[in-house]
């Protein structure tokens, strides 16, 4: 059985770049589907810094909302900074609602510091539309 060559270095980079770009998406698709169920975050201004960590490494992303508009970064502007493992990011980007983040907050899976009024802004933004959601289904 021949033995696998390393790869060359330019596809190490085409997958470096092709993962960047699908984590990329994947920031944004959990940002727009978290908007989605709170529309009142959404002309929010801010600047979120996000850890992913997997077993020995850790990527930084930067994220800016109003957009979101995200970069490879370590957002050293950021007002609130969100860490968590990249496949419990990649399950709750996909699959997760608003429930699920608050459990994995909850957990300690999932893990948010900054700006206190900020992130009491957040948290209370978030209530109030869970509170309204459950009004809605027992009306209904």
């Amino acid at each position: 059985m021949p033995s696998q060559a390393p790869d060359p270095p330019a596809v190490s980079r085409l997958r470096a770049l092709a993962s960047a770009s699908d984590t990329r998406s994947l920031i944004e698709t959990a940002v727009r589907r978290f908007l989605e169920e709170v529309p009142a975050l959404t002309q929010l201004k801010i600047v979120a810094g996000l850890e992913l960590r997997t077993r020995g490494d850790v990527q930084l992303w930067r994220v800016e909302l109003p957009g979101p508009k995200v970069t490879k970064d370590i957002a050293a502007d950021a007002r609130v900074r969100v860490s968590l493992p990249r496949p419990h990011f990649n399950e709750l980007a996909t699959k997760g609602r608003i429930r699920d983040w608050r459990e994995a907050f909850a957990k300690g899976d999932a893990k948010a510091t900054g700006v206190e009024q900020v992130m009491k802004l957040i948290v209370n933004v978030v209530e109030r539309q869970e509170e309204r959601a459950r009004t809605r289904k027992t009306r209904v």
